[in-house]
């Protein structure tokens, strides 16, 4: 008998263990896709195989939030303080939003957005979106590029989207580097020290 529960033991151990490891390999080789083109905030093309080779941090969010989002967006604003402080912010990393809802975030949308929480229109913080002209195309770009990161979403039909909570940082060529959690968990002085250390 107990032969049999160290046996079984072992298995759920291994089992928890193989489990881990997957997920860690698996976003350890997460890479954003060459062929993704989108807009931005200015309606100009974003095209991420000639993205800037700096660091990137990542975040997907949805205007109509009424929580997650805009907390993420407070503390992102915070970290890039700190960042502009020690001269990096531009120069060796820049930050990009993409929205999962782009047939109400439209271009326009984005600026209020941006107007609201004092985000500067430095070409260093570029919001993304789809183009309606390709909407249906550019909703399933949007689709793979949260699905590199495995960052889900839907909407269950009231215009609410139930989505994952995290932010990513990638390199100079878009490979995942590491996760933080969005909203009240979003640690920026935990942020702030894993780019700095890429950086140096």
């Amino acid at each position: 008998m107990k032969k049999i529960y160290l046996i079984c033991t072992l298995l759920v151990v291994f089992g928890i263990t193989a489990g881990i490891s997957f997920f860690i390999i698996r976003d350890a080789n997460a890479t954003i896709p060459d062929d993704i083109k989108l807009i931005t905030m200015n309606k100009e093309e974003y095209d991420f195989s000639k993205s800037d080779e700096k660091l990137k941090l990542v975040e997907f969010i949805y205007t109509h939030c009424p929580d997650i989002c805009p907390t993420t967006t407070l503390k992102m604003n915070m970290l890039k303080k700190d960042l502009q402080k020690e001269g990096v912010f531009g120069k060796d990393i820049q930050f990009l939003t993409i929205t999962i809802d782009p047939y109400r975030d439209t271009p326009e949308v984005l600026k209020e957005y941006m107007d609201k929480f004092e985000v500067e229109d430095d070409g260093n913080w570029i919001y993304i979106t789809g183009d309606h002209a390709t909407l249906k195309e550019d909703q399933q770009e949007i689709a793979e590029l949260a699905g590199t990161f495995q960052f889900q979403y839907r909407d269950p039909g009231d215009g609410f989207f139930v989505h994952s909570s995290f932010i990513f940082l990638v390199d100079e060529n878009n490979k995942f580097i590491k996760k933080f959690p969005m909203g009240e968990e979003f640690d920026r002085n935990e942020a702030f020290d894993t780019i700095m250390k890429e950086i140096k």
